[in-house]
């Protein structure tokens, strides 16, 4: 018998519509589950209404031992789903352990894809997506939580933090001070579920914000990129930012909301760019 398989399943956060055909499908078929909480894989499944299957734990404090379990069976030729209690295994998440145990086994890892809070964040944050970077949660430790953010300072790209709901201020509070109250941030919570919601402020209103108002459900924050320094490039950006309006605008959309679309990816401003593509008519 030939090696098994390894699914990185991905599992809907919030809304159960998420979960693709294909998943249903993978999860219905495989020999086994690794889980990080059996307890709510099971309710997922049984929600759906899908087949009972044997189901193992895997999470950050048994991956050691568990995934050298989840390997042997793998190496027999049984075939296993690796799932989460939501969104894409392995990312941010202990399964790219087993993910890479597998691969060093040359055993087929293949993704089925699904929700990401990171990616639907950023979709609908409001801030450039062509580029970004993905930082998971900050350290508790003061000393690693300050080198990280120190080494941030001059990062360009749009930024992903994960943060739960009481560590939510502290950390609001260690960006204002690394960033400057003026970095624009976007904060989306129960992404998918009935209470979601997604705020966009400063990083000196957002602190202010939530030391009025408790957070609650689990964080997503986009945070904008560093600025470029004054008068670097801009003559080139607002060119290119000219040149992209004219193509909208060629396509049908207006010119105000061409404009408005493409000064918020560009980092140009707004008036500034309306202007020149008046001018350059």
């Amino acid at each position: 018998m030939g090696k098994g398989k390894l699914y990185v399943v991905a599992t809907p956060i919030g809304n159960l519509g998420d979960l693709s055909p294909r998943a249903c499908e993978v999860l219905a078929a495989v020999d086994f589950i690794a889980a990080e909480d059996t307890r709510v894989t099971h309710k997922l499944f049984t929600a759906l209404g899908l087949p009972a299957k044997p189901m193992v734990s895997y999470y950050a404090h048994n991956r050691r031992q568990r995934g050298e379990e989840v390997l042997a069976r793998l190496l027999e030729g049984a075939s296993c789903a690796l799932v989460t209690d939501a969104g894409m295994p392995a990312v941010s998440d202990p399964g790219e352990d087993l993910v890479a145990l597998a691969a060093a086994h040359e055993i087929e890892v293949t993704p089925v894809p699904g929700c990401c809070a990171a990616v639907c964040a950023l979709a609908v944050s409001g801030l450039p997506s062509g580029r970004w970077c993905f930082e998971g949660f900050l350290s508790v430790n003061k000393k690693a939580r300050r080198e990280h953010l120190e080494a941030l300072k001059g990062e360009k790209r749009t930024m992903i933090f994960y943060e739960a709901p009481h560590k939510l201020c502290h950390t609001l509070e260690d960006l204002r001070i690394a960033f400057g109250d003026t970095r624009r941030i976007a904060l989306s919570r129960e992404m998918t579920k009935l209470h979601e919601e997604t705020l966009r402020f400063t990083l000196a209103e957002a602190a202010a914000y939530f030391t009025e108002h408790a957070p609650r459900g689990e964080f997503v924050l986009v945070l904008e990129g560093a600025p470029d320094q004054p008068g670097q490039d801009d003559s080139a950006r607002m060119d290119l930012a000219v040149e992209e309006v004219r193509e909208r605008v060629e396509r049908g959309e207006t010119l105000k909301d061409a404009v408005k679309a493409v000064s918020a990816c560009a980092g140009v401003k707004k008036n500034a760019l309306y202007q020149r593509a008046i001018d350059t008519e």
